[in-house]
């Protein structure tokens, strides 16, 4: 029996590995992990179809992880079946794992919307390090590619088949990109350096049907628009968006609402059984409620949370919220947070669009707390904004400097920043 027992093997269940680790050095640890790879960066994997990442640069951890830590690895193995009462995990191979306390960090899996010829080569999902070799082996002979789907995943796909040539088309459904996380402003900010990049942008419309090729029907040759438009193309990339994967779970007593639910320990309504990263409805300290948050940051926080948990520190998780920071087209873009509040809500929102610079800045507030924030082309005071966030600072009486070029450390309140620097230092 290992005395803890994770199912997947990305950054979630290295962190609670590392926490695991600097509590208890001696305690037997197994992951069971599907993904064939060494411990790499996600986040990355556009930077790797783009070439701007290599190997080395992917890899999160040493390649010696593992075993440095002393875990038992299942590496390319499937969990396929949980039993609560006799405490064991089943993998693919029918091999048996038996836990004391048991960790899921099962992740996501990719959105595939309904679409016929969706099976024909060359249609690739864009999620994991497998995608992105696939996708770049295809990219060496690809021409034209469609990317279904304007959301973080679809732009980063387009961006990275820009980058080696390809003529690129996004088809999103929605009447603008990035839609769920920016405001019309900053979107088109992203869309303009998408079109000066060469990327067509088409929206309010969806792929209705993948045609083959003229000669070999087995492969992409053209996508078909719900308007009956016609799109030639060799590469088809589904970036619908992602949702946990909780298969595994079904059926099995677990309390599962969008994602696992977990407290604010990260541990399920199983005795002894936790769950972190992308598969957790882990706590949003924006909306006070649980929710599915899949970030790489967020996911690492949570597995420190629930591998501290796990080895008997009892530690309460701070909370994520809706954070993403990203770089595509050459445009640096942070969003955190609410920021696209329902009309009749009581928000109050500062903004700043300074034109010549291309620079966009947005704040949410609430009773005078920063509930949430956009940053584009000038992203250096996130840090900042996102510390006055979390830490609930009513910023009431310098909310007019939030937006200022000249915003930072040093514009907060004197005994806001002695309490920063306290901390940091502790």
């Amino acid at each position: 029996m290992s005395k803890y027992v994770i199912v997947g093997g990305s950054v979630a269940a290295i962190s609670a590995v590392e926490a695991i680790r600097e509590v208890d050095p001696a305690g037997t640890i197994a992951i069971i992990a599907e993904e064939p790879f060494p411990t790499y960066s996600r986040p990355l994997i556009g930077d790797y179809v783009s070439g701007e990442a290599t190997w080395d640069k992917m890899m999160y951890r040493s390649d010696r992880f593992w075993s440095e830590n002393k875990v038992e690895t299942f590496i390319g193995s499937k969990a396929v079946r949980l039993n609560f009462t006799e405490r064991f995990v089943e993998t693919d191979a029918g091999k048996r794992i038996e836990y004391e306390k048991l960790l899921l960090a099962t992740g996501s899996e990719p959105l595939i919307p309904k679409i016929d010829g969706s099976n024909r080569k060359g249609v690739f999902v864009f999620i994991t390090l497998a995608d992105a070799e696939n996708l770049k082996a295809k990219c060496e002979k690809a021409e034209k590619a469609v990317v279904v789907g304007g959301g973080l995943i679809g732009v980063c796909a387009a961006d990275a088949l820009t980058e080696v040539g390809a003529k690129v088309t996004i088809v999103e459904l929605k009447e603008r990109l990035l839609s769920l996380l920016f405001n019309s402003t900053a979107s088109r900010i992203i869309e303009e350096a998408a079109r000066s990049s060469g990327v067509d942008i088409v929206t309010g419309h969806t792929v209705a049907r993948i045609g083959g090729m003229l000669g070999d029907e087995s492969k992409v040759g053209i996508v078909v628009l719900d308007s009956g438009e016609t799109i030639p193309c060799d590469i088809v990339v589904l970036a619908a968006g992602v949702r946990p994967r909780v298969e595994l779970v079904a059926r099995t007593g677990l309390k599962v609402n969008k994602g696992i639910v977990v407290d604010r320990f990260m541990h399920t309504n199983i005795p002894d059984v936790y769950a972190c990263g992308d598969v957790a409805e882990a706590y949003d300290f924006v909306s006070g409620e649980g929710r599915v948050l899949p970030q790489w940051p967020t996911a690492y926080m949570e597995g420190r949370t629930a591998g501290h948990n796990m080895a008997g520190i009892s530690e309460e998780y701070s909370g994520g919220t809706v954070m993403s920071a990203l770089k595509y087209f050459n445009v640096p873009a942070v969003a955190v947070g609410i920021t696209n509040p329902m009309e009749d809500d009581d928000f109050e929102v500062l903004t700043n669009h300074d034109s010549a610079k291309n620079v966009y800045k947005k704040v949410v507030l609430k009773d005078g707390v920063i509930k949430g924030f956009i940053l584009v082309n000038d992203i250096c005071k996130a840090g900042v904004m996102y510390y006055l966030m979390q830490m609930n600072v009513n910023v009431a009486r310098f909310k007019s400097e939030l937006l200022s070029e000249d915003f930072g450390f040093i514009s907060l309140p004197e005994h806001l920043r002695k309490k920063i620097l306290k901390e940091v230092a502790q």
